[in-house]
């Protein structure tokens, strides 16, 4: 992925925050028709969308399936920040992704969440724990302040030294952020 092809080639941090992507969507989900009917007061090509996004994935070498539904991910973000907190934690963001955007699996639902935690060799009762007790609420809640403090308005964003690149950039876009901000090669 580029974003460890970046963290390779040169000497930098990367921080994952998290972003509220349609956070007023139910647990159950919504079909992409209904998620995106009048948006911005015209009609959405759901399946050109989905082409550009499948052709984006292709090109990063990332698996992805067609889908038909989206879900709210506030509780997989939660899971997320718990994760990190753990050697195999970061690997978290791998599992979701690929339970979202390929196993179509709903991240609001805190048993199939356990489940993605299980399969990166996390705990299933801490993560159960975690997700019950909500105690990642508020460190969830700061990562959406800051998003909006940096005036992100889509996933992915990109932002070093106050400058920002969003959605899905190719690497020497990305690497002129990271030469523009200072970053020394490794």
């Amino acid at each position: 992925m580029r974003i460890e092809r970046l963290r390779n080639a040169f000497d930098i941090q990367v921080e994952i925050t998290q972003f509220p992507l349609h956070p007023d969507t139910p647990p159950e989900g919504l079909t992409l028709e209904e998620l995106f009917t009048g948006r911005a007061g015209r009609a959405f090509d759901i399946e050109a969308a989905q082409e550009r996004l499948a052709g984006l994935m292709r090109d990063e070498g990332l698996p992805y399936a067609v889908r038909s539904r989206t879900y709210n991910s506030r509780l997989a973000q939660e899971l997320a920040k718990w994760a990190e907190t753990r050697p195999e934690g970061p690997r978290i963001h791998d599992a979701l992704f690929k339970a979202y955007f390929v196993d179509g699996v709903n991240l609001a639902d805190a048993e199939r969440l356990v489940e993605v935690a299980t399969s990166i060799g996390l705990p299933a009762q801490e993560a159960r724990e975690a997700l019950e007790s909500r105690l990642y609420r508020e460190s969830v809640d700061r990562d959406w302040m800051r998003s909006a403090e940096l005036g992100v308005t889509g996933v992915p964003t990109f932002v070093m030294s106050g400058r920002g690149l969003v959605g899905a950039q190719p690497y020497p876009v990305l690497e002129e952020l990271v030469l523009a901000a200072g970053a020394r090669r490794r």
